[in-house]
């Protein structure tokens, strides 16, 4: 795979996702600014005419409607942000259509929540909606729905977000537009002695771990939850770029080839569509802890997960809930439905699956977990 370079990856894209951060929609003051809008509505009608399709991913609600109304500082209460957000996201839109007008293109909004995609009938749905509004050659503009998003159906940030349409749809890259210019090797709000890294072959510890915060005033993500969106596409085969949106025409440089931003480069072990859906739009309902022979049977030969290597249940879950599964190190190594509830779970872990029946009175299987419904979060 490090064999391959920027053009290798980018020649041939056919669909590709730009995630736009609040960052690079505002200006120094955290206010949305609105000349940015025409600037990139010309990037991206460049990268069209090319022939490739063009999913945005938009944050910036929150600022829009901080500017509509004369608020300075980002609330911390969610009932406001979602009232701020609210009138913002008229004008966000607004802003888009406007720009994307004079180059002769047509924009869609799509408000999501996690519960949408969570749900593989409304994931299938969304997915045919965005497919035909690409087929008109209409540009989706897709954001969180505030709105109606509390904890526990939120994405958290349009980072991850882009991640999960990128999955949904497809897609042959995900970029990500930041304030930053990439990854750097150490803080380089720290260091002045910071180097950013241009191609990345796998997230793993070392990276997560040097992916810094926010210091943004209407931002909510991070290089932090860019690097995991980045890591969450590579696991669907797909490359991504982190690059600063507010770099002179950075669409056009990236679509040329130039080398600019951090590179991602796709897995090199591609999940199938299903198992990638479990693994990252579902929300675990609870935990499963298991001992170090489970933990390498399951992450090191691919098997199903068995009651007895069960050492604890955390929380409460039905049967068919995605769950995760932790190793000693309390490391996740899968996610996957399980075939017992948390309760039942509770009764049998630790024994033999031929004792489950008359444990409970009736059995499901032999499996806890099966493979088919697993996905490998890690290698243990």
């Amino acid at each position: 795979m490090t064999n391959l370079s920027r053009k290798d990856l980018i020649k041939n894209i056919d669909t590709a996702i730009i995630k736009i951060g609040s960052s690079v929609l505002t200006d120094d003051n955290g206010l949305l600014d609105e000349s940015v809008f025409k600037k990139l509505a010309e990037q991206i009608s460049s990268v069209r005419k090319k022939g490739i399709k063009v999913i945005i991913v938009s944050s910036g609600a929150i600022a829009s409607g901080m500017k509509k109304l004369g608020i300075s500082k980002k609330p911390e209460d969610i009932h406001m942000k979602q009232a701020i957000s609210a009138c913002g996201q008229t004008s966000l839109i607004r802003n888009y259509e406007e720009a994307f007008s004079e180059y002769g293109f047509k924009v869609a909004q799509i408000l999501l929540t996690h519960d949408a995609l969570s749900n593989r009938k409304r994931f299938l749905n969304a997915r045919k909606t965005i497919q035909q509004l690409l087929e008109m050659d209409i540009i989706p503009i897709i954001n969180e729905n505030d709105t109606v998003s509390f904890e526990e159906i939120m994405f958290g940030d349009n980072d991850n977000l882009a991640a999960l349409i990128t999955t949904l749809v497809e897609a042959d890259i995900l970029i990500l537009l930041t304030n930053m210019d990439g990854i750097f090797d150490v803080d380089p709000m720290k260091s002045a002695d910071a180097k950013l890294i241009p191609m990345i072959e796998e997230v793993d510890a070392t990276i997560e771990k040097i992916a810094g915060g926010t210091t943004g005033k209407t931002t909510t993500g991070g290089m932090k939850t860019k690097v995991h969106s980045a890591k969450t596409a590579a696991a669907f085969g797909v490359p991504s770029i982190i690059a600063n949106g507010k770099n002179e025409k950075v669409l056009e440089k990236i679509f040329n080839y130039e080398d600019i931003g951090s590179f991602i480069l796709p897995g090199k072990e591609k999940l199938n569509r299903r198992k990638h859906w479990i693994a990252f739009t579902l929300k675990p309902s609870g935990k499963i802890y298991l001992d170090e022979g489970a933990a390498n049977a399951i992450s090191k030969n691919g098997k199903s997960l068995l009651s007895s290597g069960i050492k604890s249940v955390e929380g409460n879950f039905e049967i068919g809930e995605p769950v995760s599964c932790y190793n000693s190190d309390k490391v996740e190594i899968c996610r996957g439905l399980t075939s017992y509830s948390s309760s039942e779970l509770r009764k049998i872990m630790g024994k033999k699956s031929s004792e489950i029946e008359e444990i409970l009175g009736y059995k499901y299987g032999d499996v806890v977990i099966h493979r088919d419904e697993m996905a490998i979060i890690s290698k243990n």
